[in-house]
């Protein structure tokens, strides 16, 4: 699926009106920004969010999941470099302390304001340096767009991660929606996904607002996966200003889904250490649970995805992931048919010809596996299907995460 009127890359993405955006540098790296405040000045502020659902979730996870329940959060602020979770009581402390100080930059209250962090576990906040900065906004400029931000909250990433879709309105206008995320490593969401930031001036209720977003959120960062890792500080929003006119539900839900899609691909392929972007769609399945359990198994494969990384045609390692699967009793392997772009491989049983054609699709930057189950009460039904998104493991993967924090 390729999201509809999707832009990535360009050099500044504005946001959509009644937002105003702050991103700066508080110095918690060694050059750039580290920190953003955005804020709904819209007639109408309605929000959504999900969150990490690790029993090690951070102080910002705790306190964003209270203040997100009314659903009509006006804003929020992202720390970089530092996670502050396992940080105890005195972590619990510091986060509230930078919504305080947030807060009041923007004239909101604390209980309306979000909060995200990302980076390393176990160390505190650097409080001097966010108290600072924080309160230095009062005169600053809040002109901001999507890039900046987006740039202010990588940690690994290799390059901002921004969208941008049009959705029709009501009265026959457009709406806008424009995207943020990062996240490219510790990557197997549990509700959400690394940190993801999405804002709309359309006109919607909280409550649509919240049944779309968390629908477009499980069809997509739900269905993404870099090292089978779920982060302590996963976090996605959604705010909308209502500064434009309303949206109906299945057109929002769509454009939701859209944009969220884009993002989640641009992190797919951007996994530390990745050199390619892998999909595997599975069809066929019992239900849709079913499809994603076998989908997940297969992408997660270190086995399969050392062998992506080396455009080695071992198609095998795909049947022996399915076959992990072990409690589902009704896959039937003589039912089931594998593909790796538009070659079968299973059970066509590919001979040197196919093995040498195999190698030059697993060569792609995206590499597709198809897996039918042939689960006769799936076949052919929707629900009985499921597409994840990640990515090949490198040597430089591990480069990566051995020396993080030296």
């Amino acid at each position: 699926m390729t999201p509809p009127n999707a832009t990535v890359a360009a050099q500044t993405i504005p946001l959509p009106p009644g937002f105003r955006a702050h991103s700066g540098a508080a110095g918690l790296r060694e050059r750039g920004d580290d920190v953003f405040v955005v804020v709904n000045d819209g007639p109408s502020p309605a929000s959504s969010a999900v969150f990490t659902r690790s029993l090690f979730a951070g102080p910002s996870v705790v306190l964003s999941r209270a203040n997100a329940a009314s659903g009509r959060a006006r804003g929020v602020v992202v720390v970089a470099k530092n996670a502050n979770v396992a940080t105890g009581e005195q972590g619990m402390a510091d986060a509230r302390e930078v919504l305080d100080h947030a807060a009041a930059a923007v004239g909101a209250a604390p209980e309306e304001m979000l909060i995200a962090s990302t980076g390393v576990i176990g160390r505190r906040y650097p409080m001097d340096l966010l108290r600072t900065h924080l309160d230095g906004l009062a005169g600053a400029g809040f002109d901001a767009d999507a890039v900046a931000l987006a740039t202010a909250m990588m940690t690994t990433d290799t390059h901002p991660k921004t969208a941008r879709v049009e959705v029709t309105t009501t009265t026959g206008g457009t709406a806008e929606i424009v995207g943020i995320a990062k996240g490219v490593g510790m990557v197997e969401p549990d509700m959400a996904t690394m940190i993801a930031v999405l804002f709309t001036d359309a006109a919607v209720e909280p409550g649509v607002l919240d049944s779309a977003f968390r629908a477009a959120v499980d069809e997509t960062f739900n269905c993404l996966s870099v090292d089978t890792d779920t982060s302590t500080s996963d976090t996605a929003i959604a705010l909308a200003s209502g500064a434009g006119d309303p949206v109906g539900e299945v057109e929002l839900r769509e454009a939701l889904e859209a944009i969220c899609l884009d993002l989640t691909r641009q992190l797919a392929r951007d996994g530390e250490g990745a050199t390619k972007l892998l999909t595997v769609e599975v069809t066929g399945a019992r239900d849709r649970a079913q499809a994603k359990r076998v989908a997940k198994a297969i992408l997660n494969s270190p086995l399969v995805k050392t062998a992506v990384h080396g455009a080695d045609p071992n198609w095998g390692r795909v049947a022996m992931a399915i076959g992990k699967c072990h409690d589902d009793t009704d896959i039937d392997p003589e039912r089931v048919r594998i593909v790796f772009g538009d070659l079968e491989t299973y059970p066509a049983f590919p001979g040197e010809a196919e093995l040498q054609r195999l190698t030059e699709i697993m060569r792609a930057e995206e590499v597709t596996i198809a897996v039918d189950l042939g689960v006769e009460s799936g076949a052919g039904v929707a629900d009985g299907a499921c597409t994840v998104y990640g990515c090949d493991l490198s040597r430089e993967y591990i480069s990566i995460n051995a020396d993080y924090t030296t």
